[in-house]
């Protein structure tokens, strides 16, 4: 008894490649590290902007602050580390800021 393995049952359908997911176009427009910056330079205060008072500010310039929060705190504690803003107050993203004035002028010289 010879059994013959039966055919393919009409080749398996071939699969459609998967599409992609059309990627979100990048907003036009400065970065929120750039607008923080801003930010705490027009700034007058003596003693450096609170994390509250930086918000209101973006919150006046049509950031949303609600939706990126998490962002605005992020910004603000890699620009410490960077050394762009100096924490004169608090600690983490709490706290008020200036600019530092020496990496400023630093920038300049280069």
């Amino acid at each position: 008894m010879a059994e013959v393995a039966p055919a393919p049952a009409a080749a398996a359908p071939a699969k459609a490649p998967k599409k992609k997911a059309a990627a979100k176009p990048k907003k036009a427009g400065p970065s929120v590290g750039e607008l923080i910056v801003k930010a705490v330079s027009a700034s007058k205060e003596r003693s450096g902007v609170s994390l509250a008072a930086l918000k209101k500010s973006l919150a006046a310039g049509g950031y949303d602050v609600e939706k990126n929060n998490s962002r605005v705190k992020i910004a603000v504690k890699s620009l410490v580390t960077k050394g762009t803003l100096v924490q004169t107050k608090g600690t983490g993203a709490s706290g008020s800021f200036k600019i530092n004035k020496k990496a400023v002028e630093a920038k300049k010289l280069f």
